[in-house]
């Protein structure tokens, strides 16, 4: 069976948070850094070799900064 992973942008931890607590799986090791300049950096700590892999990232306001995490 393939390992199921969730990440999430900073859109909406609490909701990311909620969904691995009901499937009772950790939220997966990613940072999402801004930049003075305002450039993104998202950088996924672990390794998703094999497993299935969800982001919760919902695309509200700010709609730019939100799709850029994706």
């Amino acid at each position: 069976m393939n390992k199921l992973k969730i990440f999430t942008g900073n859109a909406n931890v609490e909701l990311a948070r909620d969904i691995a607590h009901h499937l009772d799986i950790e939220i997966g090791d990613a940072v999402v850094n801004t930049f003075s300049d305002g450039e993104i950096q998202v950088k996924i700590d672990e390794s998703v070799r094999g497993a299935d892999v969800f982001v919760v990232q919902p695309l509200s306001y700010p709609v730019n900064q939100n799709i850029m995490e994706l």
